[in-house]
């Protein structure tokens, strides 16, 4: 593995740690890797090291490329300077996404506590956005985040269509940032139509980092949540992850967010389909009256297209037919 130390701006002592993995050679299958950039807490008045190498290790072990962003603290902090930081940190990783093999539209970040809430700005309104997002204990309300750094912006009023999938966790104990702020991000993200996984965890304290007993403020006779391969099971979900046989397709594909493809599919929702001209026209001539009795008026905003052809028992050649005339519409959104 490669390590190296990119200084940013030397006055605010901003920084990147590249932790870069091999391809090739006894790493055949693989000539590109997915990465993280990973933004520690610590309330805009540090960078907590404890959600810094200690995260970086098992997203590497996953197959990732790790990146640790130190950005603009205290008196230098000043909103916008932090997400300048970031919207630096982000351009001078994806420009380097060739000679570093990486994907550079399989970059997540992550962010815990005031991270979090840089990291989630970077997710809402970069000019240089994350292809994922993993928020956690984040600071999101802006009346919480004002009280670290008084030009902070509200999070969940900034969420858009363009907002990146998301992995939100907390804890009901955390006794430091509200779990309020996480419940706020996840109600932004669906009244968006932004695809999530959210753990609000039974117990554990703020700053947990990958929440291992090493981390030396953790009860060692406790049981901590395992996030981290959670986040690492998701990641695969939306972006694709390192297997055997190199870099993996998403899991989930479309089903993410139907809504959100390039083109109409099954994995759109009912009522955004009804919504779109083409999309309607289509399902009025090869479904008729079937579709209407599909599903509560209720749910049709929610429930998708293929849910639905399954409840209706419309499978094989007849959902083919369908899906392959969707795809020929482009998305533009609701017409």
């Amino acid at each position: 593995m490669k390590t190296e130390f990119l200084v940013l701006n030397e006055e605010r002592n901003v920084n990147l740690t590249a932790y870069l993995q091999p391809v090739g050679g006894e790493f055949a299958a693989l000539d590109r890797r997915p990465a993280v950039l990973i933004i520690p807490g610590g309330g805009y008045h540090f960078c907590s090291d404890r959600e810094a190498d200690p995260v970086a290790f098992p997203y590497l072990e996953a197959g990732y490329h790790a990146f640790i962003l130190r950005y603009s603290l205290n008196e230098q902090a000043a909103w916008p300077q932090p997400l300048k930081d970031y919207e630096q940190a982000m351009a001078l990783i994806r420009q380097n996404a060739e000679s570093w093999h990486m994907a550079a539209d399989r970059i997540a970040v992550i962010g815990f506590s005031a991270g979090g809430h840089l990291a989630a700005c970077a997710a809402t309104m970069s000019a240089n956005r994350p292809n994922a997002a993993i928020l956690g204990y984040p600071v999101i309300d802006g009346d919480c985040v004002h009280d670290y750094l008084p030009s902070a912006p509200d999070v969940p009023s900034a969420v858009d269509e363009k907002t990146c999938p998301c992995f939100v966790f907390a804890t009901r104990t955390d006794n430091l940032v509200p779990v309020q702020n996480a419940v706020h991000m996840i109600d932004a993200l669906c009244a968006h139509d932004v695809a999530f996984e959210s753990h609000i965890y039974g117990f554990g304290p703020h700053g947990l980092s990958t929440g291992d007993p090493s981390i030396s403020h953790l009860n060692r006779s406790s049981h901590y949540p395992d996030w981290v391969a959670d986040s690492i099971a998701w990641l695969s979900d939306v972006l694709g992850g390192v297997d055997a046989a190199g870099l993996s397709a998403p899991r989930f594909g479309a089903a993410i967010n139907g809504n959100r493809q390039k083109t109409l599919n099954l994995d759109c929702t009912i009522g955004y389909l009804l919504k779109h001209p083409k999309g309607k026209a289509v399902l009025d001539e090869l479904m008729g009256d079937r579709l209407s009795a599909s599903a509560p008026a209720a749910a049709l905003g929610v429930i998708t297209l293929r849910d639905s052809l399954q409840y209706m028992g419309i499978r094989g050649e007849a959902a083919q037919a369908l899906e392959a005339r969707l795809t020929q519409i482009e998305n533009v959104g609701e017409e």
